[in-house]
Parts: C-alpha cells; structure tokens; sequence
C-alpha cells in the first residue's frame, strides 16, 4: 500500500442464524467488524450472536 491509497470496504454482516443483514461502508473493515461485535455485547438487550461477514468488496483509490 502506497501512502497514496486510501482503502474503502463496503460489507455486509449476517447473524448466525441468517436472519438479520446490516450493510455499511469504511476504510478499516477489521476495526469496524470489532466495533460490531462490541456494540452487540454491551446492548443487553440484544441476543449476542456470532457477527459474520456475508460479503465485503474493497476498492482501492489512488489520491
């Protein structure tokens, strides 16, 4: 990676069961998948489910 690229994914998670889809957009996508995980684990209300990756596309652009 050149200092001249910038990194941008576009994902979208799943639940264990498959039956809930979030979509999303950044330029840390192993930062955000923690963020994710984290943010089910303290909203108690939420059932904590394995977070998994359905699909990521990354694009790369030179500045």
């Amino acid at each position: 990676m050149s200092v001249n690229e910038k990194f941008y994914y576009v994902y979208i998670l799943t639940n264990k069961i498959k039956t809930v889809l979030y979509t999303g957009m950044t330029n840390d996508l192993e930062q955000r998948i923690v963020e994710h995980y984290i943010d089910r684990i303290e909203k108690k209300h939420l059932p904590v489910n394995t977070i998994a990756i359905f699909y990521f596309f990354m694009k790369v652009i030179n500045m």
